[in-house]
């Protein structure tokens, strides 16, 4: 198989590692629905798969830094098809619970492992778009996987996605362990190095910029497809398309982050794709029942949502250019946790104010976005400054 061809399965990978995770909120009603739960108790399934994500998958590669990488990604990808197989077969909301936290560590190291061993199988010269390729499956998830997974639950029941998630990781499974050579692993980074970035006020506020970003997104994602429904009115049909637009945006609002990056530079995309963002949820509270017009904000704020990625990302390794690695998996993991806060704070709002609350309390954490991208682009000119005097004393 060419390095091309074992590329994109790595890709596919990805792809059912994130439709996994994000499938819960094209399905939250459906769950709660058939296993007798609230919406806010249903939702707490993103919850537990983005904490054992982010806190799992970080001790598992320490524990396992020293095993051969094709071997780690086996392992991961069998104990992920495991979990996706219990979810589909078990019965009740807390052996899914159960499901959901090997799902959520599986997916972690899965994605990790994969995008290792791509930099491997790549051609000289193309490692950079063999990590875009894998990483674009987890972004395809978002525009196929959550709309295709609402088609298939109104079709069939909704486990049935699970088991299908299953049946084609072990198809997965079969292909690497054919034509992925083995692999050395790679020098083991201590957890203690890890978190020794997080001791520099400049990396906290970088990485707060994700965190809260991805908390306003999680707040109102979470929680969409009960949202349409019931605030809106949608029918079935119409919310999967509106969920296949809302991922096209994404990937359109992505690739613009990065022209934007470029032309604009990294502070003025983030402030512009967030302050957008936040518009763009508030409108979604004002045309929450107009169904035409809200669709069109709806694209509007999921282009907005992801604009800030690839400037965020080149944000980040530029604070610590000798560290990209350990900070791009930092960020990961605040990304998880971001995930798990946001939907925590959307189920508290639900419950304590209203489901069309989200739009309003969603605005707010991503409003914290914005003032943290400022505060990020205050302290690297005060660090600038201080620089370039302490140079010239020097030079004097």
């Amino acid at each position: 198989m060419s390095s091309t061809l074992k590329i994109y399965t790595l890709a596919v990978l990805s792809f059912l590692v994130g439709t996994s995770e994000y499938i819960i909120a094209g399905i939250l009603d459906k769950i709660a629905e058939s296993t007798g739960v609230t919406l806010v108790t249903a939702g707490q399934l993103i919850t537990i798969f983005s904490l054992s994500y982010a806190f799992g998958t970080p001790i598992v590669m320490a524990l396992t830094a020293r095993m051969e990488r094709r071997k780690l990604l086996l392992y991961a990808l069998t104990l992920f098809v495991i979990s996706n197989v219990l979810a589909y077969m078990l019965t009740g909301y807390e052996l899914l619970i159960a499901s959901r936290i090997l799902m959520g560590i599986s997916a972690g190291v899965t994605v990790v492992a994969s995008l290792t061993i791509a930099t491997k199988v790549a051609l000289p010269g193309k490692e950079g778009s063999a990590i875009a390729a894998v990483l674009m499956g987890f972004t395809a998830s978002l525009i196929l996987g959550v709309p295709i997974g609402r088609v298939i639950s109104s079709a069939y029941e909704w486990k049935a996605i699970f088991g299908g998630i299953g049946l084609v990781g072990l198809l997965a499974l079969f292909i690497i362990a054919i034509t992925i050579p083995r692999m050395a692993a790679e020098a083991p980074v201590p957890l203690r190095s890890q978190l020794a970035l997080l001791k520099q006020p400049k990396m906290l506020i970088g990485l707060s910029v994700s965190f809260f970003w991805i908390v306003g997104y999680s707040i109102f994602y979470s929680y969409i497809s009960p949202f349409l429904l019931t605030v809106t009115g949608m029918s079935d049909k119409t919310l999967s398309i509106t969920l296949f637009a809302v991922g096209i945006a994404s990937l359109i609002g992505s690739k613009f982050g990065g022209f934007g990056t470029d032309k604009w530079g990294i502070h003025r995309t983030l402030i512009g794709g967030l302050s957008l963002n936040v518009a763009a949820l508030l409108l979604i509270m004002l045309f929450a029942q107009s169904p035409v017009i809200l669709i069109s904000v709806l694209v509007i704020w999921s282009f907005s949502t992801w604009s800030p990625g690839p400037p965020q990302q080149l944000h980040l390794i530029r604070l610590a250019p000798e560290s990209s690695g350990i900070m791009l998996s930092l960020n990961n993991s605040t990304i998880q946790l971001a995930m798990a806060a946001g939907a925590g704070i959307g189920g508290a709002a639900v419950e304590q104010i209203s489901l069309s609350s989200v739009t309003w309390v969603a605005a707010v954490g991503t409003a914290f976005a914005v003032g943290a991208v400022f505060l990020s682009r205050r302290y690297d000119r005060s660090t600038s400054s201080q620089a370039l005097g302490g140079q010239s004393i020097i030079n004097s």
